[in-house]
Parts: structure tokens; C-alpha cells; sequence
């Protein structure tokens, strides 16, 4: 009865475990597992339509705009790049299966998620230069800007007080 009149005992079982704390940190541990573990393809966010779209960086230099995304577990051949315009598009699927015989049980599980990710490049680039490579998960687009974006390019003096 005092343990629910003292507002600093609220959600305390009797043994003294805050039982919120315990429910928080329970499902924080099973949304780790899932967005981390084998289930998930790899570093992604879900977009508004519910698709998973792979984690990219973005770098720009004079020449050139490179564009990574980490795909761990993900083929080469299971990848397509498309260039449309003014837009880029990494899309493909991840697919595994892993299988376990024992003496008294069979177990196959499989596992499959596509991903597409789009992107609006910053400036025209020249689509005979476009290079993709990929190695240890990791793919890099290379896109060579075109004579007109980089004669476009003006660098703009900063003037202090």
C-alpha cells in the first residue's frame, strides 16, 4: 500500500527491479538483435513505402562526385546501377540460405530483402565516365562532372568583419 502512495517507488516490484526499466531495456535488446543481427541485410533505413535503401556517403571534388554504399553480403551480381538524367539508382537483393543437419533435426532457413536507393546529383555529370566497382561489400560509383558543371563552378570569397 506505501509503495504506491511514495511517487519514487511507482513501477518497482517488490523485489526492487523497476519493471519499466526492464520492459525498455528488453526491447531494446531484441530491436538490437534484429536491425544488427543476420536477419538485416546490411547498414539501411526503411523508406516511407517500407523498402529497405542502403546508408550512403557522398563526397564531391573538383572533377568528380563518389558516392559508397556498404552492401556486406550482397553479390556483385545482384547489384544494378542506373544513371537517368540527373538521378543515380543503386538498387539489388540480398539473398542467403544456411542449412543445419543434426542428428535428430534438419534446419534450412532463408533470408531475402531487396533494396533500391535514388538520388538527385548535385550537377551534370558525363554518363561515358561513370565507374563502379565493388569490393568487400563496399561499392564506389565514381562520376566524372561534366565540362559545363565544373566551368559552372565559381568559388565564393568569405570576407571577415
Amino acid at each position: 500500500m506505501a509503495q504506491s502512495l511514495i511517487p519514487g517507488l511507482w513501477g518497482k516490484s517488490k523485489k526492487g527491479d523497476d519493471i519499466f526499466s526492464s520492459l525498455h531495456h528488453e526491447i531494446d535488446r531484441v530491436f538490437d538483435e534484429f536491425t544488427h543481427g543476420e536477419h538485416w541485410p546490411f547498414p539501411a533505413a526503411l523508406t516511407k513505402n517500407g523498402k529497405l535503401s542502403p546508408r550512403i556517403n557522398v563526397s564531391e571534388a573538383d572533377n568528380e562526385i563518389e558516392i559508397t554504399a556498404e552492401l556486406p553480403g550482397v553479390e556483385e551480381k545482384d547489384i544494378d546501377v542506373s544513371l537517368s538524367d540527373d538521378r543515380l539508382t543503386i538498387k539489388g537483393e540480398k539473398k542467403s540460405e544456411t542449412e543445419k543437419t543434426e542428428k535428430d533435426f534438419h534446419l534450412v532457413e532463408r533470408t531475402y530483402g531487396s533494396f533500391e536507393r535514388t538520388m538527385r546529383l548535385p550537377c551534370e555529370v558525363d554518363s561515358d565516365k561513370v565507374k563502379a566497382e565493388f569490393k568487400n561489400g563496399v561499392l564506389t560509383v565514381t562520376l566524372a562532372k561534366s565540362p559545363d558543371a565544373e566551368a559552372k563552378t565559381k568559388k565564393i570569397p568569405i570576407k571577415g568583419n
